[in-house]
Protein backbone atom coordinates (compact mmCIF):
# COMPACT_ATOMS: atom_id res chain seq x y z
CA UNK A 1 0.00 0.00 0.00
CA UNK A 2 1.79 3.38 -1.30
CA UNK A 3 1.23 6.47 0.58
CA UNK A 4 0.12 9.17 -1.04
CA UNK A 5 0.82 12.61 -0.83
CA UNK A 6 -0.54 14.85 2.20
CA UNK A 7 -1.96 17.59 -0.04
CA UNK A 8 -3.05 17.66 -3.57
CA UNK A 9 -3.58 21.54 -5.42
CA UNK A 10 -7.32 20.98 -7.46
CA UNK A 11 -8.20 23.57 -9.69
CA UNK A 12 -10.82 25.13 -6.83
CA UNK A 13 -9.16 24.16 -3.49
CA UNK A 14 -6.82 21.79 -2.04
CA UNK A 15 -7.57 18.08 -1.04
CA UNK A 16 -5.45 16.72 2.19
CA UNK A 17 -5.41 13.61 3.45
CA UNK A 18 -5.65 13.04 7.29
CA UNK A 19 -4.02 10.09 8.24
CA UNK A 20 -5.07 7.54 11.02
CA UNK A 21 -2.48 6.72 14.12
CA UNK A 22 -1.85 4.19 16.67
CA UNK A 23 -0.22 4.45 19.51
CA UNK A 24 2.94 1.84 20.23
CA UNK A 25 3.31 2.99 23.72
CA UNK A 26 0.63 4.66 25.74
CA UNK A 27 1.51 5.65 29.47
CA UNK A 28 -1.14 7.18 32.19
CA UNK A 29 0.14 8.90 35.40
CA UNK A 30 -2.01 10.97 37.37
CA UNK A 31 -4.77 13.60 36.87
CA UNK A 32 -3.88 16.90 36.35
CA UNK A 33 -5.60 20.22 37.77
CA UNK A 34 -7.11 21.13 34.28
CA UNK A 35 -9.01 17.22 34.77
CA UNK A 36 -6.90 16.09 31.83
CA UNK A 37 -4.14 12.78 32.63
CA UNK A 38 -0.73 13.15 31.88
CA UNK A 39 0.34 10.14 29.36
CA UNK A 40 3.73 9.68 27.30
CA UNK A 41 2.75 7.76 24.06
CA UNK A 42 4.41 7.14 21.15
CA UNK A 43 2.15 7.55 18.17
CA UNK A 44 3.00 6.45 14.32
CA UNK A 45 0.70 7.84 11.54
CA UNK A 46 -0.64 4.85 9.09
CA UNK A 47 -1.29 5.19 5.35
CA UNK A 48 -5.30 5.13 5.58
CA UNK A 49 -7.19 8.38 5.51
CA UNK A 50 -9.70 10.57 5.57
CA UNK A 51 -10.30 13.20 3.27
CA UNK A 52 -10.91 16.61 3.52
CA UNK A 53 -11.27 18.79 0.50
CA UNK A 54 -11.43 22.87 1.04
CA UNK A 55 -12.59 25.50 -1.31
CA UNK A 56 -13.13 29.24 -0.85
CA UNK A 57 -16.28 30.65 -0.87
CA UNK A 58 -17.58 34.59 -1.31
CA UNK A 59 -20.07 34.08 1.65
CA UNK A 60 -18.41 34.34 5.29
CA UNK A 61 -18.35 31.54 7.26
CA UNK A 62 -17.81 27.25 7.08
CA UNK A 63 -19.70 25.86 5.20
CA UNK A 64 -19.19 21.42 6.12
CA UNK A 65 -20.63 18.21 4.19
CA UNK A 66 -19.52 15.09 5.11
CA UNK A 67 -19.55 11.84 3.19
CA UNK A 68 -18.04 8.44 3.32
CA UNK A 69 -18.48 5.18 4.77
CA UNK A 70 -18.52 6.57 8.54
CA UNK A 71 -20.45 9.10 10.17
CA UNK A 72 -19.32 12.18 11.05
CA UNK A 73 -21.63 15.52 12.29
CA UNK A 74 -21.89 18.39 10.32
CA UNK A 75 -21.98 21.14 12.46
CA UNK A 76 -20.16 23.01 16.05
CA UNK A 77 -19.44 18.78 17.24
CA UNK A 78 -17.18 18.34 13.95
CA UNK A 79 -13.44 19.18 14.83
CA UNK A 80 -12.91 20.16 11.37
CA UNK A 81 -15.75 22.95 11.61
CA UNK A 82 -14.54 23.81 15.13
CA UNK A 83 -10.94 24.52 13.86
CA UNK A 84 -11.80 26.25 10.27
CA UNK A 85 -14.26 28.17 12.26
CA UNK A 86 -11.70 29.80 14.70
CA UNK A 87 -9.25 30.65 12.41
CA UNK A 88 -11.65 32.10 10.09
CA UNK A 89 -12.13 34.13 13.42
CA UNK A 90 -8.92 34.71 14.89
CA UNK A 91 -7.69 35.98 11.45
CA UNK A 92 -10.85 38.25 10.95
CA UNK A 93 -11.29 36.85 7.57
CA UNK A 94 -14.69 37.68 6.02
CA UNK A 95 -14.12 35.14 3.20
CA UNK A 96 -15.71 32.01 4.10
CA UNK A 97 -14.78 28.40 3.34
CA UNK A 98 -16.55 25.33 1.68
CA UNK A 99 -14.98 21.91 3.41
CA UNK A 100 -15.94 18.38 2.21
CA UNK A 101 -14.95 15.42 4.77
CA UNK A 102 -14.75 12.24 3.17
CA UNK A 103 -15.02 9.75 6.15
CA UNK A 104 -12.88 6.69 5.46
CA UNK A 105 -11.67 6.46 9.33
CA UNK A 106 -14.07 4.91 11.72
CA UNK A 107 -14.66 7.52 15.29
CA UNK A 108 -14.49 6.24 18.66
CA UNK A 109 -11.80 3.61 17.60
CA UNK A 110 -8.32 5.17 19.15
CA UNK A 111 -7.38 5.94 16.01
CA UNK A 112 -6.76 9.29 15.93
CA UNK A 113 -9.26 10.82 13.08
CA UNK A 114 -11.07 13.18 14.01
CA UNK A 115 -7.73 15.47 15.46
CA UNK A 116 -6.39 14.17 12.18
CA UNK A 117 -9.06 15.81 10.36
CA UNK A 118 -8.33 18.91 12.47
CA UNK A 119 -5.06 19.19 11.88
CA UNK A 120 -5.32 18.62 7.95
CA UNK A 121 -8.22 21.82 8.14
CA UNK A 122 -5.33 23.85 9.90
CA UNK A 123 -3.09 23.39 7.10
CA UNK A 124 -5.20 23.28 4.07
CA UNK A 125 -6.70 27.26 5.81
CA UNK A 126 -3.22 27.96 6.18
CA UNK A 127 -2.35 27.18 2.74
CA UNK A 128 -5.42 28.04 1.01
CA UNK A 129 -6.18 31.00 2.28
CA UNK A 130 -2.73 32.54 2.43
CA UNK A 131 -2.34 32.80 6.24
CA UNK A 132 1.15 32.66 6.90
CA UNK A 133 0.82 30.74 10.23
CA UNK A 134 4.15 29.68 11.48
CA UNK A 135 4.22 26.02 13.07
CA UNK A 136 4.56 27.36 15.75
CA UNK A 137 1.20 29.37 15.72
CA UNK A 138 -0.57 26.57 14.26
CA UNK A 139 0.20 24.17 16.82
CA UNK A 140 -1.09 26.56 19.92
CA UNK A 141 -4.51 26.62 17.82
CA UNK A 142 -4.13 22.86 17.72
CA UNK A 143 -3.65 22.42 21.08
CA UNK A 144 -6.73 24.48 21.68
CA UNK A 145 -8.91 21.77 19.76
CA UNK A 146 -7.61 18.71 21.50
CA UNK A 147 -4.81 17.00 22.92
CA UNK A 148 -3.79 14.71 20.08
CA UNK A 149 -4.44 17.29 17.22
CA UNK A 150 -0.79 18.87 17.58
CA UNK A 151 0.65 14.87 16.56
CA UNK A 152 -1.18 15.25 13.06
CA UNK A 153 1.06 18.37 12.21
CA UNK A 154 4.07 17.14 12.50
CA UNK A 155 5.71 14.05 11.29
CA UNK A 156 5.07 10.27 10.87
CA UNK A 157 6.63 9.41 14.44
CA UNK A 158 6.49 11.26 17.46
CA UNK A 159 6.93 11.13 21.25
CA UNK A 160 4.11 12.59 22.80
CA UNK A 161 3.64 14.31 26.40
CA UNK A 162 2.03 16.61 29.19
CA UNK A 163 -1.59 16.20 27.94
CA UNK A 164 -0.77 14.95 24.44
CA UNK A 165 -0.12 18.16 23.32
CA UNK A 166 3.94 18.51 23.26
CA UNK A 167 5.18 16.69 20.99
CA UNK A 168 8.74 15.89 20.24
CA UNK A 169 9.20 14.52 16.90
CA UNK A 170 11.60 11.03 16.54
CA UNK A 171 14.16 10.75 13.33
CA UNK A 172 14.41 7.85 11.22
CA UNK A 173 11.49 5.70 9.83
CA UNK A 174 10.29 2.55 11.36
CA UNK A 175 9.02 0.75 8.67
CA UNK A 176 5.73 -1.78 9.52
CA UNK A 177 2.91 -2.99 8.61
CA UNK A 178 0.18 -3.62 10.71
CA UNK A 179 -3.59 -5.33 10.96
CA UNK A 180 -5.67 -3.24 12.26
CA UNK A 181 -8.31 -5.18 13.76
CA UNK A 182 -12.03 -2.95 13.66
CA UNK A 183 -14.44 -3.76 16.22
CA UNK A 184 -18.17 -2.28 15.94
CA UNK A 185 -17.46 -0.98 19.20
CA UNK A 186 -17.21 3.30 19.46
CA UNK A 187 -15.40 3.38 22.65
CA UNK A 188 -15.69 6.84 24.67
CA UNK A 189 -12.44 8.12 25.40
CA UNK A 190 -13.90 10.00 28.57
CA UNK A 191 -15.93 6.86 29.64
CA UNK A 192 -12.36 4.81 29.69
CA UNK A 193 -10.83 7.77 31.51
CA UNK A 194 -13.13 8.37 34.01
CA UNK A 195 -12.88 4.45 34.54
CA UNK A 196 -9.11 4.21 34.73
CA UNK A 197 -8.11 3.96 38.36
CA UNK A 198 -3.77 4.20 38.62
CA UNK A 199 -3.93 0.28 39.31
CA UNK A 200 -1.68 -0.05 36.40
CA UNK A 201 0.46 3.20 38.03
CA UNK A 202 3.27 0.96 39.93
CA UNK A 203 4.70 -0.03 35.89
CA UNK A 204 5.10 3.43 34.91
CA UNK A 205 8.21 3.86 35.82
CA UNK A 206 9.60 0.42 34.09
CA UNK A 207 8.35 1.11 31.10
CA UNK A 208 8.99 4.70 30.88
CA UNK A 209 12.91 3.84 31.70
CA UNK A 210 12.44 1.27 28.71
CA UNK A 211 10.70 2.89 26.27
CA UNK A 212 12.72 5.98 26.74
CA UNK A 213 15.98 4.03 26.12
CA UNK A 214 14.63 2.24 23.20
CA UNK A 215 13.82 5.72 21.64
CA UNK A 216 17.65 6.94 22.53
CA UNK A 217 18.99 3.74 20.61
CA UNK A 218 16.44 3.92 17.95
CA UNK A 219 14.70 1.02 18.60
CA UNK A 220 11.47 1.97 18.28
CA UNK A 221 10.83 -2.03 16.73
CA UNK A 222 11.14 -2.58 20.01
CA UNK A 223 8.34 -0.56 21.82
CA UNK A 224 5.03 -2.04 20.38
CA UNK A 225 5.71 -5.57 21.17
CA UNK A 226 5.64 -4.44 25.07
CA UNK A 227 2.00 -3.31 24.53
CA UNK A 228 2.50 -0.91 27.06
CA UNK A 229 -0.83 0.53 26.94
CA UNK A 230 -2.18 1.68 30.80
CA UNK A 231 -5.70 2.54 29.43
CA UNK A 232 -6.16 -1.18 28.29
CA UNK A 233 -7.91 -2.46 31.77
CA UNK A 234 -10.14 0.24 31.91
CA UNK A 235 -10.99 0.09 28.11
CA UNK A 236 -11.95 -3.96 28.58
CA UNK A 237 -13.97 -3.33 31.87
CA UNK A 238 -15.92 -0.39 30.35
CA UNK A 239 -16.42 -2.89 26.96
CA UNK A 240 -15.58 -6.72 27.62
CA UNK A 241 -16.19 -7.68 24.50
CA UNK A 242 -12.95 -6.20 23.60
CA UNK A 243 -11.11 -8.22 25.78
CA UNK A 244 -12.59 -11.10 24.91
CA UNK A 245 -11.99 -10.70 21.10
CA UNK A 246 -8.10 -9.74 22.16
CA UNK A 247 -7.71 -13.01 24.09
CA UNK A 248 -9.49 -14.98 20.79
CA UNK A 249 -6.70 -13.39 18.44
CA UNK A 250 -4.08 -13.81 20.15
CA UNK A 251 -4.81 -17.52 20.68
CA UNK A 252 -4.91 -18.07 16.92
CA UNK A 253 -0.93 -17.12 17.27
CA UNK A 254 -1.03 -13.73 15.42
CA UNK A 255 1.84 -12.20 18.26
CA UNK A 256 0.71 -9.52 20.33
CA UNK A 257 -2.44 -7.59 19.97
CA UNK A 258 -2.13 -4.17 21.11
CA UNK A 259 -5.15 -1.52 22.05
CA UNK A 260 -4.89 1.52 19.70
CA UNK A 261 -5.49 4.97 22.18
CA UNK A 262 -8.09 4.16 24.36
CA UNK A 263 -9.48 1.61 21.77
CA UNK A 264 -11.59 0.06 19.96
CA UNK A 265 -9.29 -0.61 17.47
CA UNK A 266 -6.50 -3.14 17.90
CA UNK A 267 -3.36 -3.85 16.09
CA UNK A 268 -0.63 -6.75 15.15
CA UNK A 269 2.66 -4.95 14.04
CA UNK A 270 4.56 -7.09 11.41
CA UNK A 271 7.65 -6.72 9.02
CA UNK A 272 7.46 -5.00 6.32
CA UNK A 273 8.27 -8.38 4.41
CA UNK A 274 6.08 -10.42 5.58
CA UNK A 275 3.05 -9.09 3.53
CA UNK A 276 2.00 -12.69 2.60
CA UNK A 277 1.55 -13.81 6.35
CA UNK A 278 -0.37 -10.97 7.69
CA UNK A 279 -2.53 -11.09 4.91
CA UNK A 280 -2.78 -15.20 5.85
CA UNK A 281 -3.60 -13.66 9.52
CA UNK A 282 -6.01 -11.31 8.06
CA UNK A 283 -8.61 -14.14 6.64
CA UNK A 284 -7.85 -16.08 9.50
CA UNK A 285 -9.32 -13.14 12.10
CA UNK A 286 -12.03 -12.25 10.08
CA UNK A 287 -12.98 -15.55 9.14
CA UNK A 288 -13.05 -16.52 13.08
CA UNK A 289 -14.26 -13.09 14.85
CA UNK A 290 -16.41 -11.74 12.03
CA UNK A 291 -14.31 -8.31 12.37
CA UNK A 292 -13.42 -6.00 10.16
CA UNK A 293 -9.92 -5.68 9.21
CA UNK A 294 -7.18 -3.84 7.04
CA UNK A 295 -3.76 -3.66 6.60
CA UNK A 296 -1.82 -0.69 6.84
CA UNK A 297 1.73 0.71 6.76
CA UNK A 298 3.37 3.22 8.43
CA UNK A 299 3.21 6.50 7.00
CA UNK A 300 5.81 8.60 5.49
CA UNK A 301 4.79 12.10 6.53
Amino acid sequence: MNTKRQIEKLPDGLLLRAPAKINLSLLVTGKRTDGYHEIETVMAKVNWYDEVLIRKRPKAGVKLDCKGPYYAPRGKDNLVFTASEMILKDRCLYEGVKITLIKNLPAGAGLGSASSDAAAALIGLNRLMKLGLTKEALSGAASRLGSDVAFFLGGPLALCTSRGEVVQGLAGVFDFLALLILPEVTASTKKVYEHYNGSTAPSFAKARAAIRRNIEENRIDLIAPMCANMLEKSCFSCYKELGRLKAAVESMGVGPVCLSGSGSAMYCLADKGDLAKVREYQAAVERTTGCRTIIVGNNRW
